[in-house]
Parts: C-alpha cells; sequence; structure tokens
C-alpha cells in the first residue's frame, strides 16, 4: 500500500541509453549476465548525446557507465520532464530476525517497480527508460536503526574520532568469540597457504561500503591500502561513521594479508548501487567484495498503485535489473565478484548467477562447524537453478551474530551500538575503545573474497567461474545446524544442500585441487 511518508527531497536513479542490441534493458530477459551483458552497453556518442540532455532538463548527471548514467534530482523534474508522478509504496523486506517494511519509490505508469517511462518526454530519442534507486540493507549484524541512517555526528564526536587513538590488538573477552587475523586464517585454511608464499601479493580487491578507517590495527601489521574513493555522495573519506565497512575489511587481511586494497565509500542516505558498482570496476580490481543487498523473495505483488487496487507489480525492479548488468559487466571483465548471500534475506545481488554467493558457518571452540540460522540458505525465487549461498565463511550464532572481534573508528555507530552488555546480547566492549564483534553474512563475503586473492596470485589466468568452482569443489561438508528461519530454515545434511551450499571453504586445499 501508499506510504505517508513524503517523497525524498531529491531522487536517485539510473537511465538507460538505448543499447545496442536493440532491446531495452528493462525489457530483456531477467537476469542479464556476463553472456549477455554487451547487447546492452550503448554508443559512445549516444551517451554523451544523453548526459547533455539530462543536464539541460535540470539532472545532475552523478556517474556514468557503458550501461546506465545515474542522475539525480527533485521529484518535481522527473514528473514534468516525464509526464509521470513518483509515489512512495511500503513492500516487505526482511531486516535482521523479522519481517517489516521499507518505503520504495514507484510510478503510476508501468509494471516493473521503480520504472520511469520515457517515451513521452524529449529524451526519448536517446532513453530506452529511468529506474529509481531503492533501499539497500549492510548484511553485518548490527544495531537496526543504523541499518537505514548513516549517524550524523556532533562536533564533540568528531573530534573524540579524530584524536583517539585506539589499541591495535584486540580486547580481550572470556565468551568463545574468534580474533583477526589469526583465528579466522585457521579458520579457513589459509595459514597454511601463508607458509607457502602464497598471501594476495599484487591482487587487487575493491570493498563496496561504509568507508574505511585507519585503524592501528592495520598499521601495526603492515597491511597494504590506498586512499579510499568517494563513491555518489559520500563525504569525510578519513572517516567510517558506521564502523561496517572498516570491521569486514579485516576479514578480507586475515585470509590475504598482502592484498592491495580499495574502500569505495558508500553511504544509505544516498542509494546509488549501480553508480557504486561501477566505480568499483572502473578501479580494475581482480575481486571486488559486496556486503550489502536488498531483500528480493518474489517476482511480484497486488501493490495497488495507479488507484487499481488489483493492479500487479513486477518486483524485479529497474534499478535491480541495471545492477545484474552492472555485475555482470564487471564479471564479463574478468572480476570475481563476491556478495553476502543475506543474513535471512533472500539478498540481491547475493543470489545474480555470476556472482559467488556467500553463507555462513559456525565453528565451535573445538574446531567442529554447524550451519548457522543467522545466516540464509535457499532456492533464489528469481532465476531458476540458482541456489544460495555456494559456499561459506565463518559466521555466528543468534542474537546478533556477535562472533568475530573487528576493528572499528572509535565511536562510531558500531562501536557504541554493539558496546557493553553481557554476551550474546552485548559485546563486552567500550563504547569508544575502537573494537566490536560482530559478523553476519557481510564477514563471510570478505572472507572469501581473500581465498579468491590467494588463488588469483597463484594462478592468475583463473577466471571468475573457474574460481568459484575450485571453491565448492574443496569446500568442507556442513552436516549439522540449519539456516536462517526466513529462508526456509533448511537443514545441513551430508553433500550439497541449501544451508551451507558445499560447505566451509578451504583456502589451501582450494589451491592443492589446482596444482594437482
Amino acid at each position: 500500500m501508499n506510504s505517508t511518508n513524503d517523497v525524498p527531497k531529491v531522487i536517485y536513479a539510473v537511465a538507460s541509453v538505448k543499447s545496442k542490441g536493440g532491446q531495452s534493458l528493462f525489457e530483456a530477459p531477467f537476469p542479464i549476465t556476463s553472456e549477455s551483458v554487451l547487447n546492452f552497453h550503448s554508443e559512445p556518442e549516444l551517451v554523451n548525446s544523453a548526459v547533455n540532455k539530462l543536464s539541460s532538463e535540470g539532472f545532475e548527471v552523478v556517474h556514468v557507465s557503458p550501461i546506465t548514467i545515474t542522475i539525480a534530482a527533485p521529484p518535481e523534474v522527473y514528473e514534468q520532464v516525464f509526464k509521470t508522478k513518483i509515489i512512495p509504496v511500503e513492500r516487505e523486506v526482511q531486516k535482521f530476525d523479522e519481517m517489516t517494511t521499507a518505503t520504495f519509490l514507484d510510478t503510476t505508469d508501468t509494471e516493473i517497480a521503480g520504472l520511469i517511462d520515457v517515451s513521452k518526454s524529449p529524451l526519448a530519442d536517446v532513453l530506452e527508460g529511468v529506474g529509481i534507486e531503492e533501499p539497500r540493507f549492510r548484511l553485518g549484524a548490527i544495531a537496526k536503526q543504523s541499518e537505514l541512517v548513516t549517524k550524523v555526528l556532533t562536533e564533540v564526536e568528531r573530534e573524540f574520532m579524530a584524536t583517539t587513538q585506539p589499541s591495535a590488538f584486540p580486547p580481550p573477552k572470556s565468551y568463545w568469540h574468534l580474533n583477526v587475523p589469526s583465528d579466522i586464517s585457521l579458520g579457513l585454511n589459509a595459514d597454511k597457504a601463508h607458509r607457502n608464499q602464497i598471501t594476495g601479493r599484487n591482487i587487487k580487491v575493491v570493498m563496496i561500503d561504509s568507508g574505511w578507517y585507519k585503524h592501528p590495527y592495520f598499521i601495526q601489521r603492515g597491511y597494504r591500502f590506498n586512499p579510499v574513493v568517494a563513491g555518489p555522495g559520500a563525504t569525510d573519506l578519513e572517516h567510517d561513521e558506521s564502523g561496517h565497512g572498516t570491521g569486514e575489511s579485516a576479514n578480507i587481511f586475515a585470509v590475504a594479508p598482502d592484498v592491495n586494497f580499495t574502500m569505495v565509500k558508500t553511504t544509505l542516505k544516498v542509494v546509488t548501487g549501480n553508480a557504486d558498482i561501477s566505480t568499483a570496476v572502473q578501479l580494475s580490481p581482480h575481486i571486488i567484495s559486496i556486503s550489502w543487498g536488498t531483500d528480493l523473495r518474489r517476482k511480484s505483488d497486488i501493490t495497488g498503485t495507479g488507484g487499481n487496487p488489483n493492479s500487479v507489480t513486477n518486483l524485479i525492479s529497474a534499478a535491480n535489473r541495471a545492477l545484474a548488468a552492472e555485475i555482470a559487466e564487471a564479471v564479463r571483465q574478468g572480476i570475481t565478484v563476491v556478495c553476502s548471500a543475506g543474513n535471512g534475506q533472500m539478498s540481491f545481488p547475493g543470489q545474480h548467477p555470476d556472482v559467488i554467493s556467500a553463507g555462513g558457518v559456525y565453528m565451535h571452540a573445538d574446531g567442529t562447524f554447524e550451519a548457522t540460522p543467522y545466516a540464509s540458505g535457499f532456492s533464489s525465487p528469481l532465476f531458476e537453478g540458482r541456489n544460495s549461498p555456494d559456499v561459506c565463511g565463518l559466521v555466528g550464532l543468534p542474537p546478533g551474530a556477535r562472533y568475530i572481534m573487528l576493528p572499528v573508528e572509535p565511536n562510531d555507530e558500531i562501536d557504541t551500538q554493539l558496546s557493553g552488555g553481557t554476551h550474546p546480547n552485548g559485546d563486552e566492549t567500550r563504547n569508544n575503545d575502537g573494537w566490536a564483534a560482530f559478523s553476519g553474512t557481510s564477514a563471510a563475503a570478505p572472507q572469501l573474497a581473500g581465498i579468491c586473492a590467494l588463488l588469483k596470485q597463484a594462478f592468475p589466468n583463473l577466471s571468475p567461474v573457474q574460481i568459484r568452482e575450485v571453491l565448492k569443489e574443496t569446500a568442507r561438508d556442513v552436516i549439522s545446524g540449519s539456516s536462517s528461519q526466513s529462508t526456509g530454515g533448511h537443514t545441513a545434511a551430508p553433500g550439497v544442500d541449501l544451508a551451507t551450499g558445499y560447505g566451509l571453504v578451504d583456502a589451501y586445499a582450494a589451491i592443492e585441487k589446482i596444482r594437482s
């Protein structure tokens, strides 16, 4: 049903220039994959013309990729130029352990969610459609409010964050948890690769997340990192107001300590997932790690838009069609893309056929494993034959998956909101010490990305498909536990299953498999 919330003052969207293949990006069979994505590139001259026309009509051109143009403007500009009406709509999504709703923007004149018909506009000669961007959520174990709003820092907090130096070493805690880097490296069997000088050296890994703080943990260990790259709307590049990106990035270094790392900083207040991925691709990395997504569990819904209570909306939205194309373009270029499967969500792009979908396995203190009900496991409702996850990393148990002690910026959202309490309801750290215990499939994705980096160093000619296949072939079978109830509560059993896919990744076994 329609929301009573106001439409935001500025709307972000992706404009698709007429495709070389002759079929609209928004009308093509879904999903667009690495095998078909070239059909949805556009002629450079036409792209330039579209950029000029969009600018002249009052749109800010935020980012240009070979497939889409990310634009921004007040809602009235969209409505005047495209002769449409933009409305807020509440749709069901899974957030944490409950089904709730989020506000999406839609129009009344198309059946595809978020698609603006351009046929009545002065841009009809260059564009085939415009897709309104939609809410996306980070898939780490963090407090509910911080999933939706990026913290606005006070001047006192900014000064504190700028001057406080946290310890380079995690605080000791008596409850069972994992420390980086050693416990992650051992749990994923990466330490054996390190002893053979396979450490990810000269491999470029890009993570798209909330930002990255130069924590003493990273400095002390001599990790290689580049300046943070700004995604659309991102500011304060030396800070990570959330802590999510900083903390989860430690999982990459734990597995592949010599990678060349870059963070693309994003903000949930400015939703530009397509531009964020394209920005990462333009950095020419070997691997991209994505720990966010949207809950996409149905193809269509009766939404009652346009005044018709029985109107059906295709929930494979225009924005997600474009996102699928940007993912496919990355893989077409030989970039391995790793995405979180979800923490109870049927996460997209985690279920895209071209990505490595990362689920969760819990490692006990005695070294035994089980599927964790914090992580998703499902058969995709969108892509026939696509199961998610492919393989798993190390993820904690409910409630909250407070499992891996990770470095964060002092006094940021995660440091503040997860602090104190008694485990498992809190992480028992101070609210300004620059450390927090969390995980989720947000941790699994960068762990897998680190193993991909080891494989690329050892075998530079491996394709994304080959990397995914060897991870599956060498994963350790997990035969106990179950995945999230909200994705079916599937039980782990001998062999491949929906709870953990092929099982827990094994870095050394994957390397040895290719060597043999």
